[in-house]
């Protein structure tokens, strides 16, 4: 067995904040009510109000910001270390944007202020969507989507109204095998029918399968490009002649546009529908379940039927919404939320794009693929007595885009150790894991993305890391089968909490 250590939990670790505190204890005290009482009838109805107050923690405030902080230091995150989460790029998010989205202008705005107050505001989101088109090469824009998986069910419910419009009713919806596990759920969601497109030994689309299942009753391809192998399709003009050529639409998912800003543009490959991750490409923070963004873009024939209200802008410059438009959104889907989205996300996404400008946005796709591609060059190095080659091979191709997929299963037949195992062994190395086991094609798939803010020091700490693990393996692989022994927590059995969960009251 390891010589490491299993290192004592601290109390705080074991001790929830139900178990803290005393009778009594207050963080803060309320002043007296200098207004008059008003009586809970005429605020609430009986049936709504509480039979017996909440059962809260009575702690202090240094106790609650001691837990809170203990909590924190209990989840490894990018301001932590490397984070190399293939396909979902978690890169750096600079501090200036934080600070921009924090001025009162933009923290303060109430979600309600009539758009005659709001015009900064609404010029901010104007030129974001200026700028989204742009990028995408596509002309007209939604801000509306929460998320990238809102934005594909976007993408599909404006692929359906416009075959509906046209008197057609499609139901299906052709993914690659390599899709996104969002990619599926989307189109169920949407009401409409799966179709697998296989993928050929170059790691892109099958264009012999492609033609076979492209019929009339298509309504759209799903297609990520770069797809989820880290691998730009060169077969992408005739993809798009196949789609068209049925009548289909065309679906970017824009989850690896961290490739390809500012060089190659969807809307120019044949794109009809573009959705934006901003925390991917545009560095708003990934949620953690908090806010999020997925914004659209559409060519002139999906743009009736975006949803509403749209931006508009008059002679004089002035902004509005537009809840009943001619153009883009005459005929549209209607709201998929409240409000024109998160706003938060688009000051932050705005100032990243407008920090860097276009040569920038270059800059930043250019540095992400050579980042990936030293990376691959450093694992597979024989010459540095590297073991990665021999048990990790590179699933397709010889080079990548901005990420790339290892295969562990040489190096489970032979050092008798899972893809799994070494992910939870990079944790006592400082390291978080890479995405594992997808896409599902690949056998043991371990998924890197080092993303353009990570230096060559840390590339290269990362690849001796994964080296040490396998070379550490081949003397006994039970270490790796144990680990981690650094975390917070140990390794958990997952199938069994997911059988058997335990679920607590706290509140009362």
């Amino acid at each position: 067995m390891s010589a490491i250590a299993e290192l004592p939990l601290q109390r705080d670790h074991a001790t929830t904040i139900f178990q803290k505190g005393a009778p009594g204890r207050r963080a803060f005290m309320c002043p007296e009510l200098d207004v008059p009482a008003v009586d809970p009838e005429q605020l609430l109805p009986e049936r709504y109000r509480r039979v017996r107050p909440p059962r809260l923690p009575e702690v202090s405030e240094p106790e609650i910001v001691r837990h809170y902080v203990g909590i924190s230091k209990r989840n490894f995150d990018l301001d932590s270390g490397f984070y190399p989460l293939g396909s979902c790029t978690m890169k750096h998010n600079p501090r200036l944007h934080e600070r921009v989205a924090a001025l009162p202008g933009h923290a303060r705005l109430h979600p309600l202020q009539d758009p005659e107050r709001a015009q900064g505001a609404l010029e901010l989101m104007w030129n974001l969507q200026g700028a989204l088109a742009e990028i995408s090469g596509l002309p007209h824009v939604s801000l509306q989507p929460s998320a990238g998986s809102h934005g594909e069910l976007a993408g599909v419910l404006l692929t359906r109204a416009y075959h509906e419009d046209r008197g057609e009713t499609r139901h299906k919806v052709l993914t690659p095998d390599t899709a996104h596990g969002t990619n599926p759920a989307t189109v169920t969601m949407a009401g409409l029918e799966v179709v697998k497109v296989a993928t050929n030994a170059a790691g892109g689309v099958d264009i012999e399968d492609l033609r076979a299942k492209a019929d009339r009753d298509v309504a759209c391809l799903m297609l990520t490009n770069p797809n989820t192998l880290g691998l730009f399709d060169p077969n992408i003009t005739e993809i798009a002649e196949i789609v068209h050529g049925v009548g289909a639409t065309l679906y970017y998912d824009g989850a690896n546009l961290n490739a390809v800003m500012g060089i190659s543009r969807p809307g120019d490959m044949g794109f009809d529908i573009v959705h934006f991750n901003l925390h991917k490409s545009f560095t708003q923070p990934h949620g953690g379940g908090g806010p999020g963004s997925g914004p659209i873009a559409v060519s002139d024939r999906i743009a009736p039927y975006l949803p509403v209200p749209v931006i508009v802008r008059d002679q004089d410059g002035a902004f509005d919404l537009d809840h009943e438009p001619e153009g883009a959104g005459s005929k549209s889907i209607g709201r998929l939320r409240g409000f024109q989205g998160n706003y938060g996300c688009f000051v932050r996404s705005y100032a990243y794009i407008c920090s860097l400008g276009g040569d920038g946005l270059k800059d930043a796709s250019e540095a992400a693929v050579l980042n990936a591609n030293y990376l691959l060059a450093r694992l597979r190095d024989k010459n540095a007595h590297s073991p990665v080659a021999e048990y990790l091979p590179l699933a397709y191709g010889e080079l990548c885009m901005h990420e790339f997929v290892l295969s562990g299963g040489p190096m489970k037949r032979t050092l008798q150790i899972k893809t799994l195992d070494l992910a939870k062994r990079l944790l006592d190395f400082g390291f978080h894991p890479p995405t594992v086991y997808f896409p599902l094609l690949v056998e043991e798939a371990l998924m890197v993305e080092p993303t353009e803010t990570e230096t060559k020091e840390t590339l290269d700490a990362f690849a001796e890391a994964i080296g040490a693990i396998l070379r550490e393996a081949a003397e006994d692989p039970e270490i790796a089968r144990q680990a981690p022994y650094t975390t917070p927590v140990r390794r958990l059995d997952e199938v069994h909490a997911a059988k058997h969960p335990v679920i607590r009251e706290t509140l009362g």
